[in-house]
């Protein structure tokens, strides 16, 4: 292979990874709001609003650091949500919305999030 020919190789190769590493999080993103009916775009500000990042280090929020909960960076792939319900979005916005439902001794508070509101949240999340 000539050096222009080789050169031409190597840029679409780059090319076709930035466009398979955008598509992905396009799909995920995508997938998200189809699982759980959310904005994963109005999340950010209702996550700051709500003081979730007092407890937990959230991905793609600036100052969400918190420890006192479990990280949320991966959510997606977990097994459970809150550690007792399986991890459905229907699970997860609605413990959001009311975790002392699936566990009346969590820590987590109700936090007076909607469940319109609990659904971006959920959305962003499982984008991450």
């Amino acid at each position: 292979m000539s050096w222009p020919a080789a050169f031409i190789a190597i840029a679409l190769a780059a090319v076709s990874a930035a466009v398979w590493a955008w598509s992905w999080r396009e799909r995920t993103e995508l997938i998200a709001r189809a699982a759980t009916g959310g904005d994963p775009a109005r999340a950010p500000e209702l996550i700051r609003r709500y003081g979730c990042a007092g407890c937990h280090t959230i991905p793609g929020i600036s100052g969400a650091d918190g420890q006192v909960g479990p990280p949320l960076a991966g959510l997606r792939q977990r097994v459970f949500v809150g550690g007792v319900a399986e991890n459905s979005a229907d699970h997860l916005i609605e413990w959001i919305v009311a975790p002392q439902k699936f566990s009346p001794t969590s820590a987590m508070p109700a936090t007076g999030i909607s469940q319109a509101e609990a659904r971006d949240i959920a959305a962003y999340l499982y984008a991450r």
